[in-house]
């Protein structure tokens, strides 16, 4: 779900700087130039897991160190950089038909990590921001897309994003070569092959991103300026892929349909509620066609409709934690977070270890300044730190809860967390100078507080 950042689920992030590859390093300057659109989403993000997992392990790499980053972005389009970094745009998962499509380009990105691929573009691109590759790869994009389209202005500008984005084009990041794009197409049918699913994905894509291309370079998705797909490179990876003995193998159901609610969610909170009504009509009963309806309703102030609408979601799939995300996100936002706490709790025991839920749980838990339940918050937020360290948002409430329960050194000390991972020093340091005698010599809050001093005064 797409929250406006004071809700947690999908989430179009305006500025991305919290997350720095080179850890405290990278909060050294103020966020500056344009925001960038990640998304941040406990469902689609569990799915993608779900494709990429297999692929990853048959690759040889651990899961758990490959980061998948979703860009709020209609053209099709997946990348990697910056050594296990993948990024998807949310165009590939709205505009492929099966998870297979998916897979297979996440198989295919996969060979280029193993493949160390990227290992020619340095040390500079592994310690850069995802704000800076992200700005520098659409960019690039333009400049590229510009010039063979023959417009000036967008050349122009794609230099200009090149060059706020500290010049990592000059690393040539797009200069994908032929043969590494037949290596990783390899791997990613070797990949596959061991997990036992189908590369037709991954073909009929590649298709019909080369008869895109052939048509028209003007518009053309990212993908084709990345990847360059001659026909006989498309014609080889067709008779490699057909000796696959799981070529014709279909996608389980169930995974079809979590695709299909995956495109149903972009589509409710990326969309128009025109669009959305369109595209799924009330005629349509499908789970994927009332969840997008829910969300367009929900998102333009009528929970009158879209919370029954939402609870014959949860009526037929109970099951399902994001169904219950969203009717607490839903109530949340509606000005109602006392009826959000139940769903909330719902979503939180169906999915235990989800951060992101965690965190909207804590923030309905405070919004109702009761201080029973503010303590339960501060509990939740503590628990979101081990799988969210990066989040902004996890100190934001922490200060907010804090606040409520007058314990003002806490509340100036996660403020001060706060501002120093959204780059603002001078406030990190004022904040916890206040406040850093307040706890006893010794204690982790006095550590941490002297730590955000000392980084503070080196800049």
């Amino acid at each position: 779900m797409i929250r406006k950042l004071t809700t947690v689920c999908l989430v179009v992030l305006m500025t991305f700087t919290s997350l720095m590859a080179d850890g405290m390093a990278a909060t050294r300057k103020k966020p500056q130039g344009p925001s960038l659109p990640l998304i941040r989403d406990a469902e689609i993000e569990g799915l993608l897991r779900l494709y990429s997992r297999p692929i990853f392990k048959a690759a040889g790499l651990n899961p758990s160190a490959v980061r998948v980053y979703i860009i709020n972005n209609d053209k099709i389009n997946a990348f990697v950089a910056g050594g296990q970094r993948l990024f998807i745009h949310t165009g590939l998962l709205t505009r492929t038909k099966t998870p297979n499509e998916v897979i297979g380009v996440l198989a295919h990105e996969t060979g280029h990590i193993a493949g160390g691929h990227l290992a020619r573009l340095g040390i500079e691109l592994d310690r850069a921001s995802v704000q800076s590759i992200i700005g520098t790869l659409i960019g690039v994009a333009a400049v590229v897309g510009g010039a063979a389209a023959g417009q000036q202005g967008a050349t122009q500008a794609g230099q200009g994003i090149v060059i706020g984005s500290q010049g990592l084009a000059q690393r040539s990041i797009l200069s994908y070569q032929r043969d590494m794009e037949a290596s990783a197409d390899q791997a990613a049918l070797k990949f596959l092959k061991a997990t036992e699913q189908s590369p037709k994905g991954m073909l009929t894509l590649f298709q019909v991103l080369a008869n895109e291309s052939l048509a028209s370079m003007e518009n053309a998705d990212p993908y084709l300026l990345s990847h360059p797909m001659p026909l006989e490179r498309i014609r080889n990876l067709e008779l490699e892929a057909k000796k696959s003995k799981f070529f014709d193998k279909e996608d389980a159901p169930q995974l079809l349909l979590r695709h299909h609610l995956m495109q149903a969610k972009l589509a409710g909170f990326l969309q128009s509620p025109q669009f959305v009504f369109q595209r799924y009509p009330s005629a349509d009963k499908s789970l994927q066609s009332r969840y997008a309806r829910s969300i367009a309703m929900f998102r333009k102030g009528d929970n009158k409709n879209a919370i029954p609408l939402i609870d014959t979601l949860i009526r037929d799939v109970p099951e399902d934690p994001y169904f219950w995300e969203l009717k607490g996100q839903a109530l949340l936002e509606g000005g109602t977070p006392a009826k959000a706490i139940a769903p909330l709790k719902q979503a939180h025991t169906l999915l235990p270890n989800s951060g992101l839920i965690q965190i909207l749980y804590a923030q309905a838990l405070i919004a109702t300044e009761n201080r029973a339940n503010i303590r339960q918050a501060l509990n939740l937020l503590t628990l979101a730190k081990r799988t969210e360290p990066d989040s902004v948002d996890i100190y934001k409430y922490s200060a907010l809860a804090y606040g409520y329960l007058n314990d003002v050194p806490r509340a100036e000390l996660a403020t001060a967390e706060a501002a120093l991972m959204q780059g603002d020093t001078a406030l990190a340091a004022e904040k916890a100078k206040g406040v850093v005698g307040q706890f006893k010599h010794g204690t982790p809050e006095w550590l941490r507080a002297n730590d955000i001093l000392n980084f503070a005064n080196k800049e």
